[in-house]
């Protein structure tokens, strides 16, 4: 008898650590660093951001968090390292539009898939793509846009960052909703566009706001309109394209948001969840932010960041289709 009940208590006893070491392992992490994964090189605003969220999270936490850099093939290299890392929350990615919803439709064979091999955290930031044109591009408005391109079907060209990047299909988008026929001119990289279109050499492109804004506010190229569903407030001026050309439903951001390998347990992906709603809050996170041209976003809970995801890879799965746009 005095067997079984030391049985029965032994087993009690196990039952109730059990319960309680998703609590007490949640209190106890970090113990050692954590590394974020940016799949871009240092300098862009992915690396920017993660540093600077990175420097902020290793505070609150007591632990170094550190940003790994693995760039090539569009962000999707850094994607497969941590979708195929130990889900234990010391690897993570700060993953973007790019790589998670707009990587399915772009390559044939990804060598992850983003919905069953990470768990999303947190969004953190994002920045619209902004319509900019020559100054002496004759349109100075989307809806005038529209009609030129109707009036004169396939002999407009636009610039972009590269095939399939997320200003490439920002104007499909654009193509698709208004029913209108642009040439895509593609090049490598943002700036590279942007060269050729203060050249004249191309009349109009739709990089990202951070890489436009200086040379809109040195009058070298002229603003039609941003992108995203609201005005930005880094450029308060410059209408929607909803506004501008009265295309109801457009919006388009680039976003970032912090990603953990599939499996990793919940109170890890919350307790990050809940840091990095309090960093986004901070004054000088923000004004940083700001200096660098992006938003931060009011941090969402894990399972709402999931489905907003799905929605964005919907999205650009049919516009990539839409536009005939071939996976590599």
């Amino acid at each position: 008898m005095k067997a079984m009940i030391r049985l029965v208590c032994f087993t009690m006893l196990a039952l109730a650590a059990l319960m309680a070491a998703p609590g007490a392992m949640s209190q106890s992490y970090p113990d050692k660093p954590i590394h974020l994964v940016v799949g871009f090189p240092p300098g862009g605003i992915n690396d920017i951001v993660a540093r600077i969220v990175a420097q902020k999270l290793g505070d609150r936490v007591g632990k170094p968090v550190i940003v790994e850099n693995r760039a090539g093939a569009g962000g999707t290299l850094g994607a497969d390292y941590v979708a195929k890392a130990k889900p234990d929350g010391y690897t993570l990615l700060l993953g973007s539009v790019s790589n998670i919803a707009m990587a399915p439709s772009q390559y044939k064979s990804l060598p992850y898939d983003p919905p069953k091999d990470f768990e999303p955290v947190a969004l953190v930031a994002s920045s619209p793509n902004i319509l900019v044109v020559n100054p002496s591009f004759p349109a100075r408005s989307v809806k005038e846009l529209v009609a030129l391109a109707k009036q004169r079907p396939g002999s407009i060209n636009y610039a972009s960052a590269g095939n399939g990047t997320s200003n490439h299909l920002t104007v499909e988008l654009l193509k698709t909703m208004a029913g209108i026929d642009l040439v895509h001119v593609p090049y490598k990289g943002d700036s590279a566009g942007i060269i050729d279109v203060i050249a004249g050499q191309v009349p109009m492109m739709f990089p990202t706001l951070p890489v436009a804004l200086p040379f809109i506010k040195s009058g070298k190229l002229r603003a039609i309109a941003v992108s995203s569903a609201n005005r930005s407030t880094l450029a308060p001026d410059v209408p929607t394209v909803d506004e501008s050309g009265g295309l109801n439903g457009f919006a388009v951001s680039v976003w970032v948001g912090i990603f953990a390998p599939a499996a990793t347990r919940k109170d890890i992906v919350q307790k990050l969840n809940v840091e990095i709603a309090k960093i986004n809050q901070m004054p000088d996170v923000r004004q940083r932010f700001a200096v660098q041209g992006v938003e931060p976003e009011t941090v969402a809970s894990p399972a709402e960041f999931a489905a907003y995801i799905a929605t964005e890879t919907s999205k650009w799965s049919k516009v990539a289709k839409a536009a005939n746009i071939v996976p590599d």
